[in-house]
């Protein structure tokens, strides 16, 4: 039984020894633990690895929306051709089941079961989970028979058969606190009176917007110009809200992107997109009407009608970002 470094010892070691395919059912999944997970491969194992992901407990909790914005990106854009996602759907049973099947190819490697969901909180944080090794053929069978049970997170229709929920709303339900919600109300207006937040100013201690750094970290010589941090203060970065440095999470926007975003800097002082540091100075450019790669002035913003925004903590790994005036 694996008691300790679960992650490296499920989900990377078998690539380092040949493995080329992982087939996960998880009753449970994010975004971020997916992106973490590939960026890791992709950087530490050198060569593509097929990860195809199964969640379970759709049927009873649907998907949050950032989640599921989230792992349409990974398909489609950043892990094309290497991740897909499929959710077990509306009119079949739930699965709670935790699965992984490595295969070289298609022959059966490595098998494991047990208590971790394909999360960050179960395979890197210190919560104890258990997984024990087992027959990888009952592994890739126990998967082949919920194919015809999910629907791809990219299909045209999925949202006919899985329900997409506002991040808040998904988290009142998978806590069993029913209440209506409006799903069509802005984010910010139907989270701000009882989800934890922050605010972050875009500006330094002194009210400016400073020159090279911050939204314009990439004006200086020799960087990709849309390159940008938003700057945490003292009393956030020293507090719990935000996940431990390196940690990945995911970042809804109130006009419904989705970044996956980590700390970055001495003390986690910075929150940034690390597999491209420019998506969120494009981001940012996109939402002011400025060209990219623009300087980005206090005027700028004060024009829009913010110099600051808001995160607000759905869960350990997903987040809300209001940039709405």
């Amino acid at each position: 039984m694996i008691t300790r470094n679960l992650f490296e010892s499920a989900l990377v070691t078998p690539a380092r020894q040949g493995a080329n395919k992982l087939l996960i059912v998880s009753g449970y999944a994010t975004a971020a633990m997916a992106f973490h997970h590939l960026d890791v491969l992709r950087r530490e194992v050198g060569r593509g690895i097929a990860v195809n992901l199964i969640i379970g407990m759709t049927p009873n909790d649907g998907i949050s929306r950032s989640n599921h914005l989230g792992f349409i990106e990974l398909a489609e854009s950043e892990f094309n051709g290497q991740f897909t996602c499929s959710y077990v759907m509306l009119d079949r049973y739930p699965v709670h089941s935790k699965v992984y099947a490595w295969l070289a190819d298609d022959e059966p490697l490595y098998g494991f079961v047990g208590s971790a969901n394909y999360t960050q909180n179960a395979f890197l944080s210190n919560q104890r989970e258990v997984l024990a090794i087992c027959d990888a053929e009952d592994c890739l069978s126990y998967f082949n028979e919920l194919v015809s049970d999910s629907i791809y997170s990219t299909h045209p229709e999925v949202d006919e058969y899985i329900q997409i929920s506002n991040d808040q709303h998904y988290n009142r339900r998978r806590n069993m606190v029913r209440r209506d919600a409006d799903q069509d109300r802005p984010i910010a207006e139907t989270t701000e009176m009882s989800v934890e937040h922050v605010r972050c100013s875009l500006l330094d201690r002194n009210g400016n917007l400073p020159a090279t750094s911050g939204l314009n970290w990439g004006q200086r010589e020799g960087r990709e110009r849309n390159q940008a941090y938003i700057r945490l203060t003292a009393d956030i970065y020293h507090s719990d809200f935000f996940p431990p440095v390196g940690v990945h999470f995911t970042v809804q926007t109130d006009d419904h992107r989705v970044l996956i975003c980590t700390r970055a800097q001495q003390n986690g002082k910075a929150i940034h997109t690390p597999h491209n540091n420019s998506l969120l100075g494009e981001y940012f450019r996109n939402r002011l009407g400025l060209a990219n790669g623009a300087f980005i002035t206090k005027e700028d913003l004060i024009r829009y009608g913010r110099t600051d925004v808001d995160f607000y903590k759905i869960d350990d790994e997903t987040y809300v970002m209001d940039f709405s005036v």
